[in-house]
């Protein structure tokens, strides 16, 4: 699993949401969110900067470029 994958993972469970309270915050399917977590699609950058804007966290945090 790459970084973003697992980190967007454990945002989510932190922050107590299913993958359909994420998706439909952020305007996709369950099945994309699904995606990512598993490590089989990317987003795209405007959907990765709305990530980071729900998950109130940074891109580099999510792409495992730092670890805060």
């Amino acid at each position: 699993m790459n970084q973003f994958s697992t980190r967007i993972y454990e945002l989510r469970q932190e922050a107590g949401m299913t993958r359909a309270e994420v998706a439909s915050k952020l305007g996709v399917s369950v099945r994309t969110v699904s995606y990512w977590e598993n490590g089989e699609r990317e987003c795209s950058f405007d959907m990765l900067l709305s990530i980071c804007a729900l998950f109130n966290t940074t891109a580099d945090y999510l792409l495992g470029k730092s670890e805060y």
